[in-house]
């Protein structure tokens, strides 16, 4: 994923993808598979990790959208 210190036009790249995917899926009607392991946190469970239709994870993964606090 992309973090803070890459700037923010690679955070911009991951809600471009993050839509196009979206609209790919919804104009092919095909079938979006998301497939987590740990740990998948940040970023990617915000833009990509929760789009899916199904979205499977390995047991007692740790994903999250921010860290431990």
């Amino acid at each position: 994923g992309a973090r803070m210190q890459e700037g923010s036009l690679s955070l911009m790249q991951m809600a471009k993808i993050s839509s196009a995917s979206y609209d790919y899926q919804s104009n092919k009607k095909l079938f979006y598979v998301s497939i987590l392991t740990s740990p998948t946190t940040g970023g990617v469970t915000a833009s990509f990790g929760m789009l899916g239709d199904i979205i499977i994870a390995e047991p007692n993964a740790y994903i999250a959208f921010a860290g431990k606090r």
